[in-house]
């Protein structure tokens, strides 16, 4: 039953898109994981507890772009190796310097913010408040964490000039 009342034709293009979300989100989160478990040196209790953070908020991310899938009455992936065929963020090597790993981080946010905002169009395109208001909350929450990250690695990344 179509009791949302959208046009199939445009809504698997959300969908489709919802799915990519969901499969960055999950390597993403992985690469989190890694990063939280390998860090180490001078900077280990700031980013230990800041990749902790992030991936519990991505953790709960996750949950809720698969149930907006299911809302819209298809299937989520869910399994690990269809994330990694159609994610466009790819898992991190066990890295050991603590700006490599803000700098993969704030790379992985580069591409989920691209997703979310070709997302954002497509929900729009198809009229759906419920994904376009999800998905625009979510982009400023990883905006504002992109640019306390950035802000912490600028000096080690971009180094000042004289």
């Amino acid at each position: 039953m179509n009791y949302l009342g959208f046009e199939k034709d445009k809504l698997e293009s959300v969908v489709d898109q919802l799915n990519a979300l969901l499969a960055n989100y999950h390597v993403y989160y992985q690469n989190l994981r890694n990063f939280h478990w390998n860090t180490e040196g001078e900077n280990f209790f700031d980013l230990h507890e800041k990749f902790e953070d992030l991936y519990n908020d991505a953790q709960v991310k996750i949950d809720e772009i698969a149930e907006r899938i299911l809302t819209l009455r298809y299937r989520p992936l869910s399994r690990f190796s269809d994330y990694l065929a159609k994610a466009d963020i790819d898992e991190a090597p066990i890295l050991r310097d603590d700006y490599d790993m803000v700098e993969t981080i704030l790379t992985n946010h580069k591409i989920i913010i691209a997703n979310m905002r070709s997302l954002l169009a497509a929900a729009d395109e198809c009229k759906d408040s419920g994904t376009d208001d999800m998905i625009g909350g979510f982009l400023e929450e990883l905006e504002k964490a992109s640019w306390m990250l950035d802000a912490w690695a600028a000096k080690k990344l971009r180094p000042a000039t004289a």
